[in-house]
């Protein structure tokens, strides 16, 4: 008896949902670490735009990331499958948003725009996902404040001290592309939130990306009449991989999770950092110098994730 005593001691206690009290922390752990990884993404877009067509940028990073997850993902999806059919609508429609769609529209922003504005845009992604979960979550006084305060960061950051001269951008195409695919993004996070019971995370995963993969297709097909292909080289391959298995096969298992543990609001107040990641990435590879204003900003930013992200206790 008192074996059984110490072993259930050791155990976590569930909190309301059945969740563990360890799982808010996990979940916001994997939300910051899908916003790393997709830090790099802004740097590929541009590094790429001259190279490999939007299209087939996107075309080539889900083919490869399906090849990743394939070998965790197939035996849980032959398990699954009489579920997964049933829900192939519902799979469909992430799949279009969340693969099709988002990352296609970002390859094309860089093609005519800045780094600048779209990190200025892509801010608005938070925003957007309380505004589309704003049926099944609520947002609260707390997290409000914190995600203005990390929006303010966010501004005077893209505005290198000056708030107002984020208003004087021009907006080109891109910026316009870059809007898009911040919706499509948001629109599939909320929609995270509602994936049905029975499909696991490898297998949510293969399926979206299978049925990504298959919508671009065709698209695939135009460009590669219209534009050729490109030429696989050290300085297109090696991108193609990164975004193939860590931002879409590592990077969107993490932030599927997070958003299962404490849901999209909370987790897309994380994405606020994404600007802080880059700039610490661009100081880290490229030598690029980090000034007073940029510091302090960055520090506005990290308030108000933490305000917006951590728990009312």
């Amino acid at each position: 008896m008192a074996i059984l005593e110490r072993v259930r001691t050791r155990r976590a206690v569930p909190t309301e949902g059945g969740r563990t009290p360890s799982a808010p922390a996990a979940g916001l752990v994997l939300a910051l670490t899908a916003t790393v990884i997709w830090s790099g993404n802004f740097v590929i877009a541009r590094a790429l735009h001259d190279t490999v067509p939007p299209v087939q940028t996107a075309f080539w990073r889900w083919i490869i990331a399906l090849l990743a997850v394939a070998p965790l993902a197939l035996g849980q999806v032959r398990r699954q499958w009489p579920v997964i059919r049933r829900h192939l609508g519902f799979l469909a429609v992430a799949a279009l948003l969340g693969v099709t769609l988002f990352n296609t529209l970002i390859y094309q922003a860089g093609r005519s725009t800045s780094a600048t504005n779209m990190a200025m845009i892509a801010a608005a992604s938070p925003a957007m996902i309380a505004l589309f979960a704003r049926g099944g979550e609520k947002l609260g006084g707390r997290r409000t404040a914190g995600m203005v305060i990390a929006l303010a960061g966010v501004v005077t950051l893209v505005g290198k001290g000056s708030p107002a001269a984020v208003l004087r951008l021009d907006l080109a195409p891109g910026d316009l592309w870059m809007v898009a695919a911040t919706a499509a993004f948001a629109g599939y996070s909320a929609l995270l939130r509602r994936r049905p019971d029975g499909i696991g995370g490898l297998a949510f995963l293969f399926m979206t990306f299978a049925l990504g993969a298959a919508l671009l297709a065709p698209a695939y097909g135009v460009s590669l009449a219209v534009q050729g292909g490109f030429e696989p080289t050290a300085g297109t391959v090696g991108p193609l991989l990164y975004i193939g298995i860590l931002s879409s096969a590592v990077a969107y298992f993490t932030w599927n999770k997070a958003i299962a543990l404490v849901g999209a609001t909370r987790a897309g107040v994380v994405y606020y950092l994404q600007p802080v990641c880059v700039a610490l990435l661009s100081l880290a590879v490229l030598g690029e110098a980090v000034g007073v204003t940029q510091v302090a900003c960055m520090a506005a930013i990290i308030a108000g994730v933490a305000l917006g992200a951590g728990s009312r206790r």
